[in-house]
């Protein structure tokens, strides 16, 4: 589906913790039982997840990682950054949640092979795309292996899978834009997808155009409301202000500053 037309109505959904588990230190996935977000939920949007009181009153915008349309959850893979998101890792497998979504405007889905290219927590909304797509390659990038536990995650659901580390412990050496130039030389990609760090994706964003192939990109921005009444993820853009959480996060890789 194209961006054109992906805001949908918003619900609040008292939803029911599945499972709560920790790949690696910091880094939780939360899987939900939210029925009516898993149908409408689009690749590249979220939702705002409330927190446990100690964790304070504002929700926390999760981007969502995948969806069972057919069982009714949501899976959401978040960092602990800070007190809420530290409190929320601490939530019980049966306790529950409320849940406001979907939010946003998603991705380009209607490519016939996109590259999504990821850093670190970037991988989560590109995770949803994925799992969505049929044909789908990703180039994913950490500063160590232990950091691409997100290789097994994605392997099911894509066709090739690239991998570098800052270190060289796994894969290519290197950032994800020292592999990226080879691989749109070689490859058949019509479209790119990226999310990650802010200089990652200018980077990436500017390959991709010396290179004649579209790309998007997800931003990532302090958020208070989710609905774009608050103003507080407003972001200049070359067609002017504009919200993360309601005129993004996706936009095209050509409309935005990328300055942290």
């Amino acid at each position: 589906m194209s961006a054109e037309g992906m805001i949908l109505p918003k619900v609040i959904e008292e939803a029911r913790i599945l499972s709560h588990e920790a790949p690696i230190a910091g880094v939780d996935i939360l899987t939900l039982d939210s029925p009516v977000i898993a149908r409408t939920s689009l690749p590249g949007q979220f939702v705002q997840v409330s927190v446990p009181a100690d964790g304070g009153y504002l929700r926390r915008p999760l981007g969502i990682a995948e969806v069972s349309r057919t069982d009714g959850w949501i899976r959401l893979i978040y960092r602990q950054v800070g007190s809420g998101t530290e409190a929320l890792a601490h939530a019980e497998t049966g306790a529950t949640v409320s849940v406001l979504g979907s939010l946003g405007r998603g991705f380009t889905t209607e490519l016939r092979h996109p590259l999504l290219v990821g850093g670190g927590m970037g991988l989560t909304p590109l995770l949803f795309f994925a799992a969505e797509h049929s044909n789908v390659s990703v180039l994913m990038g950490g500063r160590t292996k232990e950091e691409v536990f997100w290789e097994e995650i994605y392997r099911p659901h894509v066709r090739e899978c690239f991998v570098t580390t800052d270190d060289g412990s796994y894969g290519t050496q290197g950032f994800v834009t020292t592999l990226l130039p080879k691989l749109l030389r070689g490859g058949d990609y019509d479209g790119v997808a990226v999310c990650g760090p802010p200089v990652m994706m200018e980077r990436v964003a500017a390959i991709a155009a010396e290179h004649g192939i579209p790309c998007e990109v997800s931003l990532e921005k302090r958020m208070a409301c989710g609905l774009g009444a608050c103003l507080s993820c407003a972001v200049d853009t070359r067609s002017g202000r504009r919200k993360v959480c309601k005129d993004g996060p996706v936009f095209p890789a050509g409309e935005v500053y990328y300055a942290s």
